[in-house]
């Protein structure tokens, strides 16, 4: 895909920087989306899976690559692989099952056979293809894979800056929002999945945008008793920062006091956990360990955007595929404790449930709201979308621009990293 094509050859005029504003063929144009797909996802690190996915030698995972479908798996010797799932006979999958655990992958067409590093260990009746076919040569097309903190990334491009400096500051994030594990490592307790009407990139906004909370997420609002709406009000108390993070990624801290999960563990423990802490009491866990597993059940207190496809919202991951232009698959993967309390992980799915669930308060009001950004653009198509709210008195934070609670700055860092990907 070539950027010369008239469409979108003027990428000033798709995102006009010094302004802040996104043309609205950001959002429609076919074009632009296949070149997006090979000009990003196929070019810097994706996100793909977290290891307590697939924890055991031989355990697997279906995952995605922009809309490459990939397996993420562990080899005989715990090694993390991850390959196009694509027979290379006639491109049949060679996996249709999520996940699970077995000792090679066969393709179900013509019975080519794959080891779980993606190597062709055998296929029926060779001779035909003569004695100079390599099997070497046509294993499953392995990516380029490296994981931080459980979390695992992989790329089609093996000239790609390493994971660790792609990630640069955001290190420092994770960790801190890996605290949720209380003390106990975290792991995936589960997820569901639903497509939206909407171009990836309405979804890549919304993370680190606390302007639409308090009216989006009105109706969660007042599902809270007095303490909790208290803290979910960041806005209206003007606590908390957007910053850029470099290379796209964002973060927006909305409660600085649940930054540091280890920290003010002699606060009081709040009201909606007091049966909670009776119950590990009860259980036996000493107070000190009791404090820190109600305080990691109730989540951290940021957002984090990983550009260009996955970010950790208070206690859990979000993950968007695009399908095409006007498409995009969601997935909201619930976190808990490995080894930890029951009853701490049971409170966990509760509180996903409350508002990131089917049935929650919060997922079916934004996906409506992405829905109809979508629908919206079908109109006054030459209006541009604004994405300059607090430009007007951003800083100079840690790490990048640092903006207002509710200034879009997470936005501006993710346009800046797609104008650069799509120019080089």
């Amino acid at each position: 895909m070539s950027l010369d094509m008239p469409k979108f050859s003027d990428l000033d005029a798709l995102y006009d920087e010094a302004e802040a504003k996104v043309a609205t063929s950001m959002y429609e144009d076919p074009a632009l989306f296949d070149a997006e797909m090979e000009k990003i996802f196929h070019k810097t690190w994706v996100w793909v899976a977290h290891e307590s996915e697939f924890p055991d030698k031989g355990s697997f995972k279906l995952s995605h690559v922009g809309k490459e479908p990939v397996i993420v798996v562990r080899d005989r010797k715990g090694a993390i692989h991850c390959m196009v799932n694509r027979c290379r006979h006639r491109a049949a999958t060679v996996c249709e099952v999520k996940k699970g655990k077995t000792s090679s992958f066969q393709c179900p067409y013509h019975g080519w056979g794959y080891g779980l590093d993606g190597s062709l260990r055998a296929l029926p009746y060779p001779e035909q293809y003569g004695d100079d076919f390599d099997k070497a040569q046509h294993g499953l097309l392995k990516l380029r894979t490296d994981s931080y903190a459980g979390m695992v990334f992989a790329t089609f491009n093996d000239e790609l800056e390493p994971l660790s400096d792609f990630l640069g500051p955001v290190k420092k994030w994770i960790d801190l929002f890996m605290k949720q594990g209380g003390g106990f490592p975290v792991k995936v307790l589960g997820e569901h999945q639903f497509k939206v009407p909407m171009n990836w990139k309405v979804q890549l906004e919304n993370t680190t945008d606390a302007y639409h909370f308090p009216i989006v997420h009105k109706s969660f609002l007042q599902s809270l008793d007095g303490e909790t709406e208290q803290v979910f009000s960041f806005l209206e108390h003007g606590r908390g920062f957007v910053e850029d993070l470099g290379n796209g990624h964002s973060v927006m801290v909305m409660m600085p006091e649940l930054v540091d999960l280890d920290e003010n563990l002699d606060a009081p423990i709040p009201e909606r956990f007091a049966e909670l802490a009776e119950e590990l009491r009860g259980e036996g866990y000493p107070e000190e360990q009791v404090k820190k597993i109600v305080r990691a059940v109730g989540g951290a207190g940021f957002n984090l955007n990983l550009f260009p496809n996955v970010s950790f919202s208070l206690s859990f991951f979000r993950v968007l595929r695009p399908v095409t232009v006007e498409e995009t698959e969601i997935r909201h993967i619930a976190l808990g404790m490995e080894g930890g309390p029951a009853a701490a992980n049971r409170m966990r799915l509760r509180l996903h449930e409350h508002f990131q669930g089917p049935m929650g308060f919060g997922s079916p009001d934004d996906a409506e709201v992405w829905e109809r950004v979508q629908r919206g653009t079908k109109g006054g198509e030459t209006l541009p979308i604004l994405v300059n709210r607090g430009m007007v008195d951003e800083t100079a934070g840690t790490d990048g621009p640092r903006g207002h609670i509710s200034a879009e700055t997470g936005m501006r860092a993710a346009y800046a990293m797609w104008k650069r990907m799509m120019s080089a």
